[in-house]
């Protein structure tokens, strides 16, 4: 089972219930931080026995020894990594998206597969749960790739939980994707809203099952839980606005540590995930 944890905008406590779920759950678990420009996870897991590995992308390397300035693999880019300029070709690693297009179609051999880092991939253990997130080189702009190096370590065999990056752009899809559940988490305030506005679209285009949890379900309005009722959306479960949850949050505790009354929570919202799975 992979569930996706996600949200319209930062800073609505995605990571918290991504976290404390994979913690409140028995059992085999994979928690993969998609997170990669700012992932954060390990705060609150406290993976140790780290491994750490480069992740790399295949950009195009040009012979023009062997180029007769055909101008094809200009033609087939189209993010303008390679370009024909005059009696040489230019090459922009920074833009390749690491299709290998422009590889398979030189008639003559020219170009070949070199490669850039993306960023590194990092895995170990808190307790049952294998954890592995991405860290993105700082200065890339393609998170994708290594979100998809992230995701190559679901297995099949355990229960797998995405954190997916904030908001509905071309990251997010990449990490849920080929989720079997997606959690939206929000907030009730008018911005909280006017994302998970958002997310819910992006998650019915994508025909992905949904449901929404509600941080500080006691501020803000009732709008959000007006509109999940009139949209016919589950709310799988509301966190209250207590001091306790701030404080452990700021020291990096989880919240079922800190409220073990919350363990029980988490695992109902875990055996309604499974329910409506069914």
């Amino acid at each position: 089972m992979v569930i996706a944890v996600a949200s319209g905008k930062g800073g609505t406590g995605k990571t918290t219930i991504a976290t404390n779920l994979a913690a409140a759950i028995e059992g085999r678990l994979r928690y993969l931080d998609c997170d990669v420009e700012e992932p954060n996870a390990h705060i609150f897991l406290k993976p140790t026995d780290i491994k750490s590995e480069t992740v790399r992308l295949p950009v195009p390397e040009v012979d023009m020894a062997k180029c007769d300035l055909c101008g094809i693999c200009d033609q087939l880019c189209q993010f303008s990594a390679i370009a024909v300029m005059g009696e040489y070709v230019m090459t922009f690693p920074e833009m390749c998206h690491g299709c290998k297009g422009c590889i398979m179609a030189c008639p003559t051999g020219a170009i070949t597969e070199s490669s850039r880092e993306l960023g590194k991939l990092e895995n170990g253990r808190s307790g049952t749960i294998e954890f592995y997130h991405g860290l993105l080189r700082v200065g890339e702009a393609m998170s994708p790739p290594l979100i998809e190096a992230v995701k190559d370590h679901i297995s099949r065999d355990s229960v797998n939980i995405i954190d997916a990056p904030p908001g509905t752009s071309c990251p997010v899809i990449a990490a849920i994707k080929d989720a079997d559940f997606l959690l939206l988490v929000t907030e009730p305030t008018p911005f909280g809203l006017n994302d998970l506005k958002l997310a819910v679209a992006t998650a019915r285009l994508m025909g992905l099952p949904f449901g929404i949890v509600i941080n500080r379900c006691d501020v803000g309005d009732k709008r959000t839980t007006e509109y999940a009722k009139k949209e016919n959306i589950p709310i799988m479960m509301e966190i209250p606005d207590k001091r306790k949850i701030a404080e452990a949050y700021s020291n990096g505790i989880l919240m079922v540590e800190a409220l073990p009354e919350m363990k029980e929570k988490f695992q109902a919202l875990y055996q309604d995930i499974v329910t409506l799975m069914n």
